[in-house]
């Protein structure tokens, strides 16, 4: 009997160790429900691999497949089971291809992705680093507990990557190092946006409820019908509407060109938004793309944009509008709604994206998984880059060449869309890929005289008194200056009806204002047809910083422009008789007395003094050609194989920190002035965390030495937040924005 229990006992002890071992990727909070390492990385497998080009064949496969073999360490299970335990699991995956593919470039990519897929894309580093450095040198040389059981679930494909390799290199000459180290850098984050997708895909499938969300779709063919019946209501009669007709006619005949790039001339006022969205439609269902990318220069016309595109489209679009300063809470809908915004803003996994230029490129020099994450979808895309002049000419290698690699092997196509082109077709030559194919789609530029809408005149150095009395000689006058603080000054001085627009007010006092601004000249032009014989008491002067150039669709009468940049100058001017109903109209050219002039201020004086006419094309070839000649030393040093010349090495890292298209010199301050900006203040307040996005809206930009001043009269607090509020409103006022000058500032 006794025997008989023993041999019981040892056999339950004997099935109990033949029990497969269950390892565990993730586990709801809500039912304690698991998903095993191995269904979790035959998942994300299969997701990456379908995100990837065919070109790239089996790396998405091998990076879903490797990307959690860490977790197989007991360590990670013990966490899975409640154990307060922090444990690296990035760094196994990285290993175990470093050692199947250890010489391989296409294993050493992985490497990079496998390794950063939580944290972001590490600095490569050097052979000499230590375990305590967090490249992918020292993070290799880290000590991890056995994590040898991935062998028992998953199988490695044996694979040379000969092709892969081939595609590496393709279009690049053996001794052009640079290219290949700038086109491994692009395909590294490629790859990794797609693993982090999936693997972001595969985990919100399985924590979800619902477990799916449906995308933002658009129906491209339906728009286009739109579109083409908007054109036809179009009027052909006067000379300007015939010139019109002939540009885009020139446009529209080039839709079956087979281009990675599209460079689209056209003057204000010949439609281009319409022009480029047309073609842009026109391309995608032609050539079967996914999605359509419009990249604006600057948020303060974002809104204004998809305005028009919505009144155009109706239901038969749904645009994802991606900007910092705006927050979809604002449309009232329900929380799917919310939640299948949110989703497509992490992925751009929308069908018709509106953004911005600096969240579209630092989305691809990025190293962080967030913002990499969308860099996959914008493969198979139409991309339309608005005022694509105004790259900023620090990064425009970068810039152009991540267009050119996005174009070129991940199967788009971009049109570039400006009323002052450079000469893109040689910069993409010389600063990006030499072998794309180029389109342009203006060829007869001989219609671009009926767009001269004013004449462009330099009247000089002048006082603030003098020229704020000058603009009041015309019925609607708006004066553009290069600083925040003459913007406000002019303000002050200036009587009448006046507006002042800088990044010293809010985003929502600036939409307020612009609003303001046009409801005001649609009612002077109704008042007094051809603004004849307005009274001064009616007259109107806006006064801007540069914020008001580009694509802010306004119509003044004359316009003064401080001495500046030509294309700045020439933007100014597009806001003079923009719709081109009055003679004599002028854009004046001014200098303010004691201050000087930098390197492209007097390269634009000495082009004013040359060219009769500064809008001439001539002109404008000559001052891009000498700009880009002055700062090509710069330009090439922002390029990522200028710091690193070896792809063991590359630093994803520290270059995602220099790429900043806005100066990080400023410092953004959030300004509370009603009840919902006193709410979210009060939340940061006492709890420590808000919705940052509705923040934005009421945010402006203020200087590190201003900073400092506001924070040694203690009118601005963070709360231990890092976000810093305005908590005294004397500093701020609703037209000048933060004003320096409260009644107590000098106490």
């Amino acid at each position: 009997m006794f025997k008989n229990m023993c041999y019981v006992r040892r056999k339950k002890e004997r099935d109990k160790t033949n029990v497969k071992k269950e390892y565990i990727a993730h586990k709801k909070d809500t039912d304690e429900k698991i998903q095993t390492i191995k269904e979790h990385s035959d998942n994300t497998a299969k997701l990456c691999e379908q995100y990837i080009i065919p070109e790239l064949g089996n790396i998405g496969y091998v990076l879903g497949k490797t990307h959690d073999i860490g977790k197989y360490q007991q360590g990670f299970q013990d966490k899975m089971d409640g154990k307060p335990i922090r444990i690296e699991h990035s760094i196994c995956g990285a290993s175990v291809v470093r050692e199947a593919y250890m010489d391989n470039p296409i294993g050493l990519m992985m490497q990079y992705c496998i390794a950063g897929h939580h944290s972001g894309l590490p600095d490569g580093g050097t052979a000499n680093d230590d375990e305590n450095m967090s490249t992918l040198y020292g993070r290799l040389k880290r000590k991890t507990e056995d994590y040898s059981a991935y062998k028992t679930e998953l199988e490695l494909p044996d694979t040379d990557w000969q092709a892969e390799v081939k595609f590496l290199i393709r279009d690049c000459r053996q001794d052009d190092l640079n290219l290949i180290v700038d086109k491994f850098a692009f395909l590294t984050r490629y790859c990794f946006s797609c693993l982090v997708d999936a693997d972001s895909e595969d985990t919100a499938h399985f924590c979800q409820e619902p477990p799916y969300l449906e995308e933002m779709t658009s129906d491209f063919a339906a728009c286009l019908n739109k579109v083409n019946n908007r054109l036809q209501t179009f009027v052909v009669q006067t000379e300007l509407q015939k010139a019109r007709s002939v540009l885009q006619k020139q446009v529209f005949e080039k839709i079956h060109k087979e281009a990675e790039i599209f460079l689209m001339n056209m003057p204000t006022g010949s439609g281009k938004t319409l022009c480029s969205v047309k073609f842009a439609l026109e391309k995608a269902i032609r050539d079967k793309k996914r999605r359509i990318i419009y990249v604006i220069p600057f948020n303060s016309i974002i809104g204004q944009t998809v305005k028009v595109f919505q009144n155009i489209f109706g239901e038969d679009v749904q645009i994802l509008r991606h900007q910092s300063t705006y927050s979809y809470e604002e449309e009232g809908k329900g929380e799917d709604y919310k939640l299948i915004v949110k989703h497509a803003t992490e992925n751009w996994s929308a069908d018709f994206i509106v953004t911005t230029m600096v969240q579209f490129f630092e989305s691809l020099y990025s190293n962080k998984r967030g913002k990499l994450r969308k860099l996959h979808n914008m493969a198979d895309s139409i991309l339309v880059f608005d005022e694509a002049h105004l790259m900023p000419v620090k990064f425009l290698q970068p810039c152009l060449q991540g267009v050119a690699f996005i174009t070129k092997y991940l199967n788009s196509e971009a049109i570039f869309l400006t009323a002052t082109m450079p000469d893109f077709s040689k910069l993409i030559k010389e600063y990006a890929l030499p072998g794309s194919k180029v389109e342009n789609l203006i060829d007869d530029v001989s219609a671009f005289t009926k767009f001269k809408k004013c004449k462009y005149e330099y009247i000089g150095s002048i006082g603030m008194e003098e020229l704020l009395r000058k603009s009041k000689l015309s019925a609607s006058s708006l004066i553009v200056v290069n600083k925040k603080k003459t913007a406000q000054e002019l303000m002050r001085l200036c009587t009448g009806k006046k507006y002042h627009l800088s990044k010293y007010l809010t985003s929502y006092d600036i939409e307020r204002i612009l609003q303001d601004i046009h409801e005001d000249l649609e009612d002077l032009e109704r008042k007094y047809p051809g603004l004849r014989n307005v009274p001064p008491e009616e007259r109107i002067t806006i006064i801007s910083t540069s914020l008001i150039e580009a694509g802010v669709d306004l119509d003044v009468e004359t316009v003064f422009r401080q001495m500046t940049g030509l294309d700045s100058i020439l933007q100014a001017g597009g806001r003079c008789n923009r719709e081109g109903k009055r003679e004599n109209a002028r854009t004046y050219i001014f200098e303010l007395g004691g201050e000087g002039l930098n390197q492209k201020e007097n390269l634009t004086k000495g082009l004013l003094e040359k060219y009769e006419d500064i809008s001439d094309l001539k002109c404008i070839e000559e001052y891009y050609n000498r700009l880009y000649a002055m700062e090509r030393e710069e330009i090439e040093m922002q390029s990522i194989h200028n710091d690193y010349q070896n792809i063991r090495s590359i630093g994803f890292k520290t270059y995602a920190e220099k790429f900043r298209m806005i100066d990080s010199a400023g410092i953004s301050l959030v300004v509370c002035r009603d009840e919902e900006s006193r709410e979210l203040m009060n939340e940061l307040r006492y709890t420590g965390v808000v919705n940052e996005r509705k923040l934005q809206k009421y945010t402006c930009s203020i200087s590190v030495s201003e900073w400092n001043d506001l924070l040694k009269q203690k009118a601005i607090d963070d709360f231990g937040t890092g976000i810093y509020c305005l908590t005294n409103l004397d500093y701020y006022d609703v037209n000048l924005g933060i004003t320096f000058e409260a009644t107590d500032y000098f106490l």
